[in-house]
């Protein structure tokens, strides 16, 4: 797994000095790991851009302005709700022996034969929950779809992972081709359209007694 470098700043006032953080163009973020100590810091869009706005997991060499590097892993961006624009996020340092839990993204790659039969391709799990040692980190999963037929599809356990625990249900599907959807006319329509006409109609009056020219 690649690893990217990020230089930040140590923060040594929280709290509400985080809009503060903003207010100037940077992003305030916080770096904990076990054993450790919480460090705030903040970065720059630029440097976080590689990180974020990526299909890729990648180790962080987050070296700090003090000195002090670490390594680490984007544990959680935040985003504001009106711009879209990250405004918080969160560094997992990351220890050789130990191992971590980390949701890795799922890349589809090909297009399926049953798409061009008219079937609809399906993506369930964009990322998979594993769990394994750091260098054993994939970038990504990678899925060959392109001999996917219709009703055809690939679960978690079909795929061939190694040196990470997987921590999904193995018969989940992560991705399928499904048949396309057919809109039967409802023949309900023409039978309500005679029902309709015989209720229209007027019954047939059977009299009972002499008719009045009898009478008379």
């Amino acid at each position: 797994m690649s690893e990217i470098v990020l230089k930040a700043e140590v923060r040594k006032q929280i709290g509400s000095h985080a809009n503060k953080v903003r207010f100037a163009g940077n992003i305030p973020g916080v770096f904990y790991a076990h054993g450790d100590e919480n460090i705030s810091i903040t970065a720059s869009p630029i440097a976080l851009k590689p990180l974020i706005y990526t299909s890729d997991t990648h180790l962080v060499n987050l070296q700090l302005d003090n000195g002090v590097a670490k390594t680490c892993i984007l544990r959680d961006v935040q985003f504001d709700p009106l711009t879209d624009k990250p405004i918080h996020f969160d560094l997992q340092g990351v220890k050789e022996d130990e191992e971590l839990t980390i949701e890795v993204p799922v890349v589809l790659v090909g297009s399926p034969k049953g798409v061009k039969d008219g079937g609809t391709l399906q993506h369930v799990i964009h990322k998979l929950k594993v769990m394994c040692l750091p260098k054993f980190i994939p970038e990504n999963i990678k899925i060959n779809v392109a001999d996917l037929a219709i009703n055809d599809s690939v679960h978690v356990r079909d795929l061939p992972l190694e040196n990470v625990t997987v921590l999904e249900n193995a018969s989940s599907t992560v991705v399928a081709v499904v048949p396309p959807t057919v809109v039967k006319e409802a023949e309900a329509g023409a039978a309500g359209v005679v029902e309709g006409a015989a209720a229209t109609s007027e019954p047939e009056v059977i009299t009972k007694g002499k008719k009045p020219a009898e009478e008379a």
